[in-house]
């Protein structure tokens, strides 16, 4: 799986769960409540306020507090097996709470119901409810099962659902960022990744759908939305209308015309499928953020074999190089995998090889997690020890933390657009924001009459490994 929820640090295999409550909802006027986690990639916490829509419409509102809900819904993740153990652990709690509210109903979502549904519902008994990524629009009808007594699930996939029609509940949005799922599901196979059998193959949600939510969220306040997609340079969409094939490229030249004020960005591109079309495009509108998430997984032709990438290093160095004639200025990060199946020293110095080539700015990176029902766990055999795979993954952190840490040094002594995303969490006096290349920046308040969602330009004085430091600018 290769959407990724935030740029940044090292990736530590999942995002932490987050309970969610819709902005705005009067608590009082809802008789029941729920209360939702979600864990792992920005894919599953779309998700979540698509569910929190077709609850809000069924009559459940939204609680930060899980002791106070009727219904208690976690968003699962496949991808890792450290998301598995962190789920399990917490529907044992929210078991523990339930039996101090009898009427609670347990519910899980998402990438694990389909494989761990017979194990939760009926052997351990930690769950009342258990609902696919394709199945939402019956949550209605599996809660009224639930509360009968029986043991509800629905985990079948589809082959054309995209929740186009439902308008998702922000929450415990910032008001200026919000994702967009532009597609679900993949076609792509790579030999590691659980993502085809729990989300099914590909399909493209409608362009006007799309552009529908983007118009609204950006005439609601907000001045960013990143189109999510497992793959998203395979978007395609045809109008039948007037018979106009939609491309990503296409998809994303209307996004961008939305309004100048508002940026975009897109996470997850393939290195196959990105084509010399869409670099254009963002090269043509200011407001299509410089910056790339190209996941390359390993350097090792070998490996990339076993894994199923369909490229070999020296193809995906030419689409570097590509992107860095068309975009000289553009952000670069990627997803790296140690410790595969049969990889050897000479492998893992390939892939220390390639990123000393590209010199990822920012780079997500793990150790091989073998997962159930993927091709690799049929076809090869887990063969590297954990300490062979963390000792490699080390040594590429610490290899990405020094070209992180010469990216933020190049961007010192200049000028950037910064959206104002929120406050600094280490100081109110202090506005938290990003550049167009995905890099946080710090910088003080002073007495500028400004607020979340406005652009100002700011100074960079200096850096840490993550984080720009600057001062608002009034050249």
């Amino acid at each position: 799986m290769e959407i990724l929820e935030l740029a940044g640090k090292v990736h530590d295999e999942t995002r932490q769960g987050e309970a969610f409550n819709p902005l705005g909802s009067d608590q009082q006027s809802f008789k029941k409540h729920f209360y939702i986690e979600s864990y792992g990639c920005a894919m599953n916490f779309a998700d979540s306020e698509v569910v929190a829509s077709i609850l809000n419409a069924e009559g459940f509102g939204a609680t930060k507090n899980a002791e106070e809900a009727d219904l208690v819904l976690i968003n699962t993740c496949s991808i890792r097996e450290k998301a598995e153990l962190t789920v399990r652990k917490r529907l044992t709690e929210f078991r523990s709470l339930k039996k101090k509210k009898p009427g609670m109903l347990i519910g899980m979502l998402g990438c694990m119901a389909e494989r761990l549904k017979a194990k939760l519902l009926e052997e351990e008994k930690l769950v009342d409810l258990v609902v696919g990524p394709d199945a939402y629009r019956s949550l209605p009808a599996l809660i009224g099962e639930a509360e009968t007594g029986q043991k509800a699930v629905n985990v079948l996939l589809s082959r054309d659902e995209t929740y186009g029609d439902i308008a998702p509940i922000r929450l415990d949005s910032n008001g200026v960022c919000a994702f967009v799922s532009i597609m679900r599901g993949c076609n792509n196979m790579c030999s590691f990744c659980v993502v085809p059998f729990t989300r099914g193959r590909e399909r493209s949600r409608d362009a006007y759908s799309i552009l529908t939510e983007v118009e609204h969220l950006f005439h609601t306040g907000y001045r960013e939305v990143t189109l999510l997609g497992q793959n998203v340079d395979s978007y395609y969409w045809i109008d039948e209308s007037n018979d106009e094939t939609i491309t990503f490229a296409k998809l994303l030249e209307k996004v961008a015309l939305v309004s100048p004020l508002l940026r975009v960005r897109f996470s997850t591109s393939h290195p196959k499928d990105i084509t010399d079309e869409v670099l254009y495009t963002i090269a043509k509108y200011e407001n299509i953020c410089n910056y790339i998430h190209l996941p390359v997984q390993s350097g090792s032709n070998r490996i990339l074999q076993l894994m199923n990438r369909t490229y070999t290093k020296e193809w995906y160095i030419a689409k570097v190089n590509r992107i860095r004639e068309i975009l000289p200025d553009c952000g670069l990060s990627t997803d790296m995998i140690t410790g595969f199946c049969t990889e050897t020293e000479e492998d893992h110095r390939e892939t220390y090889s390639l990123m000393e080539y590209c010199k990822y700015d920012l780079a997500y990176m793990y150790f091989y997690s073998e997962r159930p029902g993927t091709l690799a766990e049929k076809r090869y055999e887990d063969d590297i020890p954990e300490e062979v795979k963390k000792r490699r993954l080390q040594e590429i952190i610490a290899l990405h933390r020094i070209h992180s840490l010469e990216s933020m040094q190049r961007d010192v002594n200049k000028t950037f657009k910064v959206l104002i995303e929120a406050d600094s969490k280490k100081s109110e006096q202090d506005w938290h924001g990003r550049t167009d290349h995905n890099k946080v920046v710090i910088f003080p308040k002073e007495k500028y009459a400004l607020k979340k969602g406005d652009y100002v330009n700011v100074f960079v004085h200096s850096c840490t490994a993550g984080t720009l430091l600057g001062k608002i600018s009034n050249e």
